[in-house]
């Protein structure tokens, strides 16, 4: 399951600095708030609210932060309204890239990323231009000595996961459906099995490896996206060893 983690490696080679830490908040904040909207301000019954806290408190952001968050969800408080809004692209090589977005400014937020595309050799497409692309699945991850791989397996197949594999490091990565994914985490917690991470990601279904001039517009690509505060996650086939290499 490389192809959706590959930008990702990309990002923890990079590693992260102060001002990141700010916008990680404004985009955990913004989690919270839609998951609120959709499911309610209950964490208990709100497992989509349970997540995006418990993400919150792993970056330290304060109890006070989360609560008007929460708040501002479910229409306690007054605040901003965001939606979700789903962009899709051709970078550098024909690389495709799905921009997934929270925004209240949807005219702005598009116009940003519009931009990204053109500055780096790509273009932003219609609706349904490279989606078909990718599949949706869920991805959870569990750290190495948390539990045994006969345990986890029966457990997590049990619930409704497709497949449970091991990482590079010792632990387990397991795959779900994109409508199983809430299933086998509920299982996980019943279990008291703790995890490192529970997301939804668009994995592709072939990868374009790029090298040189191209590979370093498309890594250019990503990070402008990475970088902007309306941006949630972004998705690519794109491959290449030339990670090092500045644009």
């Amino acid at each position: 399951m490389s192809g959706h983690s590959k930008w990702h490696n990309i990002q923890r080679k990079k590693g992260k600095t102060d001002a990141a830490r700010g916008k990680t908040f404004t985009r955990l904040t913004r989690d919270i708030i839609v998951a609120a909207r959709m499911g309610g301000g209950n964490p208990d019954s709100n497992i989509r609210l349970r997540y995006a806290v418990q993400k919150a408190r792993e970056a330290s952001m304060p109890a006070d932060n989360i609560k008007r968050a929460i708040q501002r969800g479910t229409g306690e408080v007054a605040g901003v309204s965001y939606d979700e809004i789903t962009y899709e692209g051709y970078g550098a090589g024909g690389v495709a890239v799905l921009v997934q977005c929270m925004t209240d400014n949807k005219q702005r937020t598009v116009s940003d990323v519009r931009s990204y595309f053109t500055k780096t050799g790509g273009r932003l497409g219609e609706n349904g231009s490279v989606s078909y692309l990718f599949e949706p699945k869920g991805i959870i991850e569990i750290d190495a000595g948390i539990t045994n791989e006969d345990a986890l397996m029966e457990l997590a197949i049990e619930a409704g996961a497709d497949d449970v594999q091991n990482t590079e490091d010792g632990g387990f990565e397991i795959i779900t459906g994109p409508g199983e994914l809430h299933a086998v985490q509920q299982a996980l917690e019943n279990a008291k099995i703790k995890y490192l991470s529970a997301e939804s990601v668009m994995e592709p279904v072939n990868h374009v490896e790029l090298s040189g001039k191209e590979a370093q517009q498309v890594i250019k690509l990503l990070e402008l996206l990475e970088e902007n505060d309306d941006v949630q996650n972004v998705f690519s086939n794109f491959e290449t060893n030339d990670i090092d290499s500045e644009g």
